[in-house]
Formats: C-alpha cells, sequence, structure tokens
C-alpha cells in the first residue's frame, strides 16, 4: 500500500506540473504572441491550437489525470502527514478544473463555433473573444495549478522525511 500511495502522488504531482506549465506557457508566450498578431492570424491559430489540445494525452492524462491522480493519493494518504497539502492542492486544482469548464472552454467553443477565417468577419469574431477576460482567467488557473504543484511537491517531501523516520 505504500509503494502505491507513494506512486499515486509522484504521478499526481507530474502531472499537476505538466499541467500548470500548459497554463503557464499560454500565460507567458501563446496568448502573448498571439496579442501581436492581426486578427485574421490570431482566430485562425486560436482554434487550430484549441482543437490540437483537445487529445487523450493532454485532456485523459494530463487535465483529469492531474485531479483523479490527486485524488487517489488523497484517498491513499488519509492518515499521514502529507494529507493537507494534498487535499488543498486538490481544492485548488478542483478550482482551475471549474474555472477552465466554465469560462476558458465555452469562450473557446464560441470561437471555434464562428467558423473558417477566410470566411468570417475576424475583427468582430475577435472582439467578441474578449482577449483580456479568456488570459485573466487563464492567469488565475495558471497560478492557482502552480500552487497545487507547489504543495504536491511538498507533500512528496513530507511522505519522504515520514519514510525515513525509523
Amino acid at each position: 500500500m505504500n509503494g502505491l500511495r507513494i506512486a499515486s502522488l509522484l504521478v499526481a504531482t507530474m502531472l499537476m506540473g505538466l499541467v500548470a506549465g500548459v497554463f503557464g506557457i499560454y500565460a507567458n508566450a501563446f496568448m502573448p504572441g498571439l496579442a501581436k498578431t492581426d486578427d485574421k492570424t490570431f482566430v485562425g491559430a486560436f482554434q487550430a491550437v484549441d482543437r490540437a489540445i483537445i487529445n487523450p494525452v493532454f485532456l485523459g492524462l494530463g487535465f483529469f489525470g492531474a485531479l483523479i491522480f490527486t485524488a487517489l493519493a488523497g484517498v491513499l494518504s488519509l492518515k499521514e502527514k502529507s494529507l493537507p497539502w494534498i487535499a488543498i492542492a486538490f481544492v485548488l486544482y478542483l478550482a482551475v478544473v471549474i474555472i477552465t469548464v466554465s469560462v476558458n472552454v465555452p469562450m473557446n467553443d464560441a470561437i471555434k463555433a464562428a467558423g473558417d477565417p477566410n470566411t468570417i468577419d475576424v475583427t468582430a469574431v475577435r472582439a467578441a473573444f474578449d482577449e483580456s477576460k479568456w488570459r485573466a482567467f487563464n492567469l488565475v488557473r495558471a497560478v492557482l495549478n502552480t500552487a497545487a504543484f507547489g504543495l504536491l511537491a511538498w507533500a512528496l517531501v513530507v511522505t519522504g522525511k515520514s519514510s525515513a523516520q525509523p
């Protein structure tokens, strides 16, 4: 059981870091880069990237996997000193999932539903998208997700210290 507990915490930490990195890249490179493009490039690139990120590796393993493995690590650590850190990480990441599903995904879906950038009014679509709102909520996701990653990393430290004690 101890091996499964540690393995689940390690996998949760790795997946949490992976997703935090994705949101961080969006916040620090992707969206600032797109902000400097013309409307047609913005709409087309955003649509293409959003379609590409909806895949089993990111969604199944990364995005939802981080939540599932954090929950599993918490359940397996109910009597452990690491539980508070895992529990807080889970709550923070659950907030990330809720923000993603309730704010960012509907905005992503709306820009994709607008149609082919070659046949639509890309200026109107970009204006309706509300980049500043998307970026603000993504920054919240990045900060919360990074904090959750740090908490899981600390839970690993606490677990290691507990395991090393006689």
